[in-house]
């Protein structure tokens, strides 16, 4: 807290930026004078919960926001402009009495990272993170177009956003927040940026950076930035691979240098975690009702719960670069999308694995097919368990789940899917143009 009062002072900074998300990972801001910031660090900030989606009953109302001084960083756009000189930091949510409220998902996994803790664990997540840059978001519900024409790795001859991954490399770093890769991905327009690892906590409050960063970049460059999950017909999904690692101290607990795949016993049984509750957290990873068209026809994207070793095609992926090197020993969840919101997406990864570790479960032999390839019903026959296929599908898996509810919170677990299922059957209402071009003249 010196520190930043400190540096606000020191810098000259005129507006400070407190942010936290919805239940659905929309990003909220309120943005505190200089010389209120002392006071918000010690009481908080008041607002009216019961307007922020999922948050509170109107009659539970009165929430408060309390800035976590650890977060606290310059925003990269108003170097130009003393006077617009702008900061952020997170913030925890709580209620007037001082104890974590029930319905900030920074709170929930807050919980799980407690709960790793509790039983040896550090947990270090490093997302791949794919987009899409379009000419405009305005389209009037058409399809967008793609900034260029390249394709994966490449440099594209046509690109009406040259300098964008430039851009948005140093404002990442401007925010301290460390890239590993960048590079085009496999469609004209889509972007992949791949964050270095950092805990789980850290990494989510990166990922709403990232997110915010990306967009005004964008804007910066006069394009348009989107996470929909797939925005394209024709075009590969925009995923969200998330490779995740426990650590016991400064040892990785996922490395054996014995085993065939470098995998300890206690990354076999969090793989299995996650593979046994996959279908029941499918609607946290996968939250739109478009999400569920990236795993239908999209490029390399897990239609079953399965794993395999440097296998694209399955949900688990054990990458088997540097398989010597104990720090680098990790897994890869590939259902994740990049529209999910991180702080629930990986409470329900992490807390998967932790019961898998917690309650022995066996890990199945490694997926070694392309599971794209294979019918259902040959999926069946292998004893493969298929994802769901939409949200319908996905919310009344989660509907059943005791173990999403506890990772939840019972006004988490209720509201999200009060609210998802709302999305889906506006959803339903539609008559598409598909529709009306097959069926009309019948």
């Amino acid at each position: 807290m010196d520190y930043v009062l400190r540096t606000v002072e020191e810098r000259d900074i005129r507006f400070v930026r407190l942010w936290f998300t919805d239940i659905l990972g929309y990003l909220k801001s309120v943005s505190v004078a200089p010389a209120e910031l002392e006071s918000a660090f010690e009481e908080g900030i008041g607002f009216d919960g019961s307007a922020i989606e999922g948050f509170s009953r109107i009659s539970e109302s009165d929430t408060i926001a309390l800035p976590d001084p650890s977060t606290f960083q310059l925003l990269p756009f108003d170097d130009d402009d003393s006077r617009m000189k702008t900061a952020r930091m997170f913030c925890d949510i709580s209620n007037p009495d001082g104890q974590p409220f029930y319905s900030d998902p920074r709170q929930v996994l807050r919980r799980q990272v407690q709960k790793a803790a509790d039983e040896g664990f550090s947990c270090m997540v490093s997302p791949e993170i794919e987009f899409y840059l379009v000419k405009s978001l305005k389209t009037d519900g058409q399809p967008p177009q793609p900034t260029d024409n390249g394709g994966y790795f490449d440099q594209a001859s046509h690109n009406d956003a040259p300098k964008f991954r430039r851009s948005a490399m140093l404002a990442l770093e401007d925010m301290g927040i460390p890239v590993e890769f960048s590079h085009h991905e496999t469609a004209p327009g889509q972007q992949e940026i791949d964050l270095r690892h950092a805990d789980a906590l850290t990494m989510a409050d990166n990922i709403m950076t990232f997110r915010y960063l990306m967009k005004q970049v964008a804007l910066n460059n006069g394009v348009g930035a989107t996470f929909m999950p797939k925005p394209f017909r024709e075009h590969a999904g925009s995923a969200m691979h998330t490779h995740m690692s426990l650590f016991e101290g400064d040892i990785n607990a996922f490395h054996d240098p014995d085993d065939e795949f470098s995998l300890s016993k206690t990354a076999k049984q969090f793989i299995a975690g996650i593979l046994a509750h996959a279908n029941e957290f499918s609607a946290i990873t996968n939250q739109w009702t478009n999400s569920y068209k990236r795993i239908l026809f999209g490029n390399e994207a897990p239609t079953a719960a399965t794993w395999g070793a440097s296998n694209r095609s399955a949900l688990v992926r054990v990458p088997t670069y540097r398989m010597a090197k104990a720090d680098s020993r990790r897994v890869e969840v590939r259902s994740p999308d990049s529209a999910c919101n991180p702080y629930l997406a990986e409470a329900v990864l992490l807390g998967a694995g932790l019961r898998g570790i917690r309650e022995g479960y066996e890990l199945p032999e490694p997926a070694e097919e392309d599971l794209a390839l294979l019918t259902r019903r040959e999926r069946q026959v292998m004893g493969y368990v298929d994802l769901p296929t939409s949200l319908d599908q996905a919310l009344r898996e989660m509907e059943k789940s005791e173990f999403v509810a506890d990772i939840l919170g019972e006004h988490v677990f209720e509201f999200f899917l009060r609210n998802k299922w709302r999305e889906w059957h506006d959803y339903q209402q539609q008559i598409t143009p598909w529709e009306l071009e097959t069926i009309l003249e019948y």
